[in-house]
């Protein structure tokens, strides 16, 4: 079992790519690669329960092949290298968190895209944190993600 987390700010020059779909009604996120906070705190609760490091350690800013990449290429490549240690994905959560977008009206949209690229079911959930902090300023979004998986014998 692994958690991982994520964080990043709005930024009005970018498109927004949340939970590997574009929203076009609200501002994108900045990053070194296209800010999908749900999609990095997916990978980088798959990654921990692997132990194959985080997400920084893997894609981070240090690693120019990754900058501007999706999360969903994020996604695809993160569970490729759990398939290479014998590993596989029974489930993942992944909790959103800020006041927009407004993730309710495609929940299921957000989860069927996510599933499919992971190969397991993908569960979304969204909270607000009621006007507090950066989240609740409109100032950016982050995510939290558990990842339950297990191991393939030899």
């Amino acid at each position: 079992m692994g958690h991982g987390s994520d964080v990043h700010r709005f930024d009005s020059d970018t498109p927004c790519r949340l939970a590997c779909l574009d929203w076009p009604s609200s501002p994108g996120l900045a990053g070194h690669s296209d800010g999908d906070a749900a999609a990095h705190a997916a990978c980088d609760a798959m990654l921990t329960a692997a132990g194959l490091g985080d997400l920084g350690a893997n894609f981070g800013a240090s690693r120019p092949e990754w900058a501007g990449a999706s999360g969903e290429a994020l996604l695809r490549e993160t569970v490729r290298r759990l398939g290479e240690t014998r590993w596989r994905v029974v489930n993942l959560s992944v909790q959103i968190i800020g006041e927009r977008p407004k993730i309710a009206p495609r929940r299921a949209e957000a989860e069927k895209a996510m599933t499919s690229v992971v190969g397991a079911p993908v569960r979304i959930s969204a909270t607000t944190t009621d006007g507090l902090g950066f989240t609740g300023r409109g100032e950016g979004l982050a995510a939290t993600a558990t990842a339950l998986l297990y191991s393939v014998p030899a």
